[in-house]
């Protein structure tokens, strides 16, 4: 608990044992009376203190007003008892709302404390703390073990294994070396990093991190659009309704006023919108951050409230379903052994930075000797001769081996195909793809299982490479060879397919996909550790590489959005019940009571299991799909 809830639960301890007492004790009338005003006054003065403050700012109607106006209004009636139990238990209500919302605020307070606090940089030989903001671009700085990264920079010297659960949720720490790129927010548990800044602490990782999640609860669904639009007419319109059930009844009728301005003060008290305006944003707020626990960033609760009615997922392929590096998946020899095909075409490519060349050098995992590499030539758009041990080696495509005369047997794969010759001779070929990332079948599957109706790729890439991938995927649909022009009118034509109240949601890896980002119901960033790009263009950021979060952050959006609605039904359904007894006189302050704190107290409550979705995200991973 805060010091603050610990003293607004201490105060209404104190409130409760003279409440008891003054309840439970035959003590005299006046002494009575000043002990349940004491009472009033320990767990009550801030309330009035707020109601009066708000009137003086043009703020008159609200919760505070209701509250004081009902329970002073009691007090003068001579309901002692009853109107100090109404500010006790709303004190208690109070209470619990802000458990609450230190409860939901806790995996967000969590990546608050990514933000580093200093940097220690080198300055004349010497490290020196300096704040962050005062860090140039091409500063060393230097991290300590424990410390915190402070800037995103490349690695000079020093290696470890970085913990990067704070922005991704993951508990496996990252691998990194001289040379590599490491962003800010991540802890360096053991030695020491010299790294070398590339950007401004305002254009770091970190900084457009913290940004967006303070900047979360700017963007509000319809659901808490409706609350605070209907507070803002409904609470007016009971202070007058109770005015009128105060005065008018009495004017018509000629009963005594005590009674009627008795039943109106519990109207009033019944009225109060406590249970909606905070029990709403508070499941929201919950959402956000059970997402963030699994290292995924919602950018408001508009786009969590789209997620829970999302029907069409559309993806693009590289670096969003596939990991966008090559890879070797087929070994086709002939005349000799997959092992030594691999190993000439290591040996062919070993001078080469291609990326199909260092998939090949990947594959083959051995030291290469280059003492039995020589006379390498690149022939250009054909591929690379060489000479190993005195063999004549080819390397390359189709039109290498049409060109050299060579009589080979074209592949029927699907994917980048090597084709290699030894001494004139067709030695064989080896077939490069894109990795399918591991968990991109189970994501699919994940998807359709919550109700996804159809599931769609879109990519540059060739017909049969793209429809190879969707196959092994199990996506419903694919659309190849597209520009990035043609991306945008694929999903025009896909919103036009969904229904009314369906949502469209496009995942992507960052720029290359801004326009259908952008034009897409939500957008989803893959991938967003260390893309600036991810971050600025998408509503929700996957801060790794995991495509299964997705179903996981839909699962918690549809978690939010019918407690949300469970709240609204409940606490709309209960008041108006008691609000008719009450102005028919058969509903007293304690029914008063039940109607607003009770009710309040049950919706946070009820608020609170948007988080647990989170919780469940860890056992969901451990599932093999299909089982």
């Amino acid at each position: 608990m805060t010091r603050k809830q610990k003293h607004l639960l201490t105060r209404i301890l104190v409130a409760a044992v003279l409440f008891l007492a003054g309840s439970l004790l035959h003590l005299p009338e006046y002494v009575e009376m000043g002990v349940f005003l004491v009472c009033y006054a320990v767990v009550g003065w801030d309330i009035v203190w707020k109601a009066i403050t708000n009137i003086l700012h043009g703020q008159v109607f609200d919760e505070n007003f209701l509250m004081t106006i009902a329970t002073i209004g009691a007090l003068i009636l001579g309901e002692h008892s009853e109107g100090v139990a109404v500010m006790l238990f709303y004190q208690v209500g109070e209470w619990f709302q802000s458990y609450a919302v230190s409860k939901s605020r806790k995996s967000i307070a969590s990546l608050m404390d990514i933000r580093p606090d200093y940097a220690n940089v080198e300055q004349d030989g010497k490290l020196v703390q300096v704040d962050p903001d005062e860090v140039q671009i091409g500063s060393v700085i230097v991290v300590k073990p424990g410390e915190r990264i402070p800037l995103d920079g490349t690695i000079i010297k020093g290696s470890s294994a970085l913990d990067t659960s704070a922005l991704t949720g993951e508990s496996m720490p990252r691998e990194v070396e001289p040379g590599m790129e490491v962003i800010s927010g991540c802890i360096k548990p053991t030695g020491i990093l010299t790294i070398q800044t590339t950007k401004e602490f305002g254009e770091s990782t970190v900084a457009k991190i913290l940004d967006l999640v303070e900047n979360a609860s700017d963007k509000k669904g319809k659901t808490e659009n409706f609350i605070t639009r209907f507070a803002r007419y409904y609470t007016p319109a009971v202070v007058f309704a109770a005015l009128a059930l105060a005065v008018l009844p009495p004017l018509i009728t000629g009963q005594a006023f005590g009674v009627w301005i008795y039943r109106a003060l519990t109207f009033l008290v019944i009225s109060c919108p406590c249970a909606l305006v905070i029990s709403i944003p508070l499941s929201f707020f919950g959402g956000i951050g059970g997402a963030s626990r699994i290292g995924v960033l919602v950018k408001g609760s508009n786009y969590l409230e789209s997620l829970a009615h999302a029907e069409v997922v559309v993806f693009d392929k590289t670096g969003t379903l596939t990991k966008g590096s090559f890879a070797v998946s087929e070994i086709h020899p002939n005349g000799m052994k997959e092992e030594k095909l691999l190993e000439l075409a290591a040996y062919a490519e070993d001078y080469s930075n291609h990326p199909i060349s260092l998939s090949i050098k990947k594959a083959y995992g051995k030291k290469i000797d280059n003492s039995r590499i020589s006379n390498v030539q690149e022939i250009a758009g054909h591929g690379v001769q060489a000479v190993i041990d005195d063999k004549s080696v080819l390397a390359g495509n189709a039109k290498l081996m049409e060109k050299e005369h060579i009589k080979y047997k074209p592949s029927v794969s699907i994917g980048t195909v090597v084709y290699l010759a030894c001494d004139g001779k067709y030695a064989g070929c080896i077939v490069i793809e894109d990795e399918v990332k591991e968990d991109a079948p189970a994501a699919i599957k994940l998807l359709k299982s919550s109700g996804i109706r159809k599931t769609v790729m879109l990519t540059g890439d060739a017909d049969a490479v793209g429809q190879k991938v969707a196959g092994r995927l199990g996506l419903d649909q694919a659309y190849t060879e597209l520009l990035p022009a043609d991306k945008v009118d694929r999903v025009e034509d896909l919103l036009k397919q969904k229904s009314e109240k369906g949502k469209l949601v496009f995942v992507g890896d960052g720029i290359n996909d801004a326009p259908v980002l952008a034009r897409a119901d939500v957008g989803i960033a893959m991938g967003g550790l260390g893309s600036d790009a991810a971050i600025e263009a998408a509503d929700v950021v996957l801060m790794t590489d995991e495509p299964s979060k997705i179903a996981a952050v839909m699962k918690i959006a549809r978690k939010t959005i019918g407690i949300a609605n469970q709240n609204i039904v409940f606490a709309l359904g209960v008041k108006f019940l008691v609000l008719v007894l009450g102005a028919l006189g058969y509903a007293n302050m304690w029914a008063a009571v039940f109607a607003d704190v009770g009710v309040s107290v049950i919706a946070i409550l009820n608020a609170i299991r948007a988080m647990r979705e989170a919780a469940e995200y860890d056992c969901v991973k451990k599932i093999q799909v299909g089982e």
